[in-house]
């Protein structure tokens, strides 16, 4: 994985010059903003699950050294289609062009399940782990379910828009099968470098708000432990409480924002149910918090539980040494 991690993060170097010296355009987007994007997605992912998996021993170990042969592998075919398409400067995605790009396009997909099964396996050996403070562990649980959420979100595009359909009743030939654009084609006017669609519905969105759930959940679990020290009314009680509102905030968000896309709106231009869909949703994550905060107990530095989070953290770092693959 951290091998992986340490490729991808070169690449995205590589995918950053391309940035700056190729302006050529693919479906309304900078040639190597995909590759790049991916990259830097890839990287991370590489380098949370290394650390992740570092908790696994024995037989569970084993087993995850072979799914993250098999990820590796998954994802080394995502790469290679991107860029090939990308140095061909046409679209990877939902591309049906021709033979080769429909083929290319089917061994990306048959790669994405692939990963998705796997992950879903190394998620269900990673919850059989005992992680001794129990807000790391909600916090290392909550990000495994909801990145599989937000990875799950993906399958969303590969359906046939109605356009897409209509085209092939009437007989006529399709250049791409699937969307993330909901209300128009795909490559119209987007965010910076996220690409997101200003102007419409964007699948993209809950998909990657989703997946880095695993990375920023368990991040700030790490980060309510470091302050604990200096708070004494942040007890192991009340930092799972605030792990378990955030959790479910992240979630209900990824939620809103696909329901949203669906409805064909985009995310810089919400409507006024969809604003008073994430005011109502700020109000219960502060409420969440208060709440959890007030019935937290005692105050009390709760060095026993802090320390042994420091001991978990420092004897599960992400290095080749605990996780080799």
């Amino acid at each position: 994985m951290l091998w992986m991690a340490a490729a991808m993060a070169t690449y995205s170097v590589i995918a950053v010059i391309g940035l700056a010296i190729d302006d050529r355009m693919i479906t309304g987007a900078p040639a190597w903003a995909k590759p790049l994007k991916f990259g830097i997605s890839i990287a991370l992912y590489g380098v949370v699950w290394a650390w992740l998996l570092s908790y696994l021993t024995g037989r569970p170990r084993r087993i995850a050294s072979i799914a993250s042969i098999g990820i590796v592998a998954a994802f080394a075919v995502e790469m290679v289609a991107i860029t090939v398409q990308v140095l061909r400067g046409t679209s990877s995605h939902f591309n049906q062009q021709s033979t080769f790009d429909s083929t290319v396009y089917s061994a990306m997909a048959g790669s994405v399940v692939a990963l998705y099964l796997l992950t879903l396996g190394l998620s269900i050996l990673l919850f059989r782990v005992t992680i001794p403070d129990r807000a790391l562990r909600h916090a290392i649980r909550w990000g495994v379910v909801i990145g599989l959420v937000g990875m799950g979100l993906a399958f969303l595009m590969t359906s046939p828009t109605a356009q897409q359909l209509a085209t092939e009743d009437a007989g006529g030939t399709v250049d791409a099968m699937g969307a993330h654009t909901v209300g128009a084609v795909d490559g119209g006017p987007g965010l910076p470098l996220l690409g997101w669609s200003t102007e419409y519905g964007d699948l993209r969105i809950g998909h990657f708000v989703g997946m880095h759930a695993l990375q920023i959940i368990p991040l700030v679990a790490l980060l309510l432990a470091g302050l604990a020290p200096r708070r004494p009314w942040l007890t192991e009680h009340v930092r799972t409480t605030l792990i378990t509102v955030l959790a479910a905030a992240w979630l209900a968000a990824t939620g809103l924002v696909t329901w949203q896309a669906l409805r064909g709106q985009s995310i810089v231009a919400p409507d006024m149910v969809t604003l008073q869909a994430w005011g109502l949703l700020a109000i219960g994550m502060v409420a969440g918090v208060g709440l959890g905060i007030r019935l937290g107990g005692p105050a009390s530095s709760d060095g026993t539980a802090i320390a042994t989070v420091r001991r978990s953290v420092a004897a599960h770092p992400p290095t080749a040494k605990n996780y080799p693959e």
